[in-house]
């Protein structure tokens, strides 16, 4: 498993000033909400026989792993960047209305990340309990979907003196736009490591990622 950590020079590290404002002077966090048309994605998704939520953490831990801003924190009272991160997100649980916590080891190979998926849930799925999966490793990160609720914004409040600023996503009930299914889709960051620019950029990689799903799926 990639655990890869990459110490970070605060004294050449050109967001060093934004960090010390945004930590110890006006500690903040932001979240943002839009609508991310799927269709192309969930149609290519449902044609080669697989599940859309696993499709949905791949493509969110890849867009992570292009993003070093995300991938931001402190081990040992270093700062760093981990290479990759690996997505933990909440299993429900249809008899009893519970949930419990989960991971997968990210992989950039699409097929074997959904392998990956797949054998967690045989193995793990059926596991009451807030943790139904030990061993989290420390760099993951929170995505997640409420396929409940169609929401035009979620505001988690994630950020606390934890020792990472990784991003928060949840995505919300597909709903139908003209003639495209649509989704919302929020994303929480520390403003320490990420300003709206950054964001922006990943919100709109995963469109265009979401409009063109051969790009990251390997189908044609």
């Amino acid at each position: 498993m990639n655990r890869e950590f990459h110490p970070i020079d605060r004294n050449t590290w050109g967001r060093t000033p934004y960090f010390y404002y945004f930590t110890k002077m006006l500690p903040t966090g932001y979240s943002l909400t839009v609508e991310v048309d799927i269709t192309n994605a969930y149609r290519t998704i449902k044609k080669a026989g697989k599940k859309f939520f696993p499709a949905y953490l791949y493509l969110a831990s890849r867009l992570v792993s292009q993003q070093q801003e995300f991938r931001i924190a402190e081990q040992n009272g270093q700062l760093g960047y981990y290479e990759v991160l690996h997505p933990s997100y909440a299993c429900f649980h249809e008899d009893d209305k519970t949930m419990s916590c989960l991971w997968t080891e990210y992989d950039s190979n699409f097929e074997t990340f959904y392998l990956n998926y797949t054998e967690d849930q045989r193995q793990y799925a059926g596991i009451h309990g807030i943790v139904a999966k030990t061993d989290l490793p420390q760099n993951n990160y929170m995505v997640g979907m409420l396929p409940w609720t169609q929401f035009a914004s979620y505001t988690p409040v994630p950020y606390g003196s934890g020792s990472n600023y990784f991003p928060v996503l949840q995505a919300g009930r597909f709903f139908v736009k003209g003639d495209r299914k649509m989704m919302p889709l929020s994303i929480t960051v520390h403003h320490a490591v990420a300003d709206g620019y950054h964001v922006g950029r990943f919100l709109q990689s995963f469109q265009d990622s979401m409009l063109a799903p051969e790009e990251w799926m390997g189908v044609m």
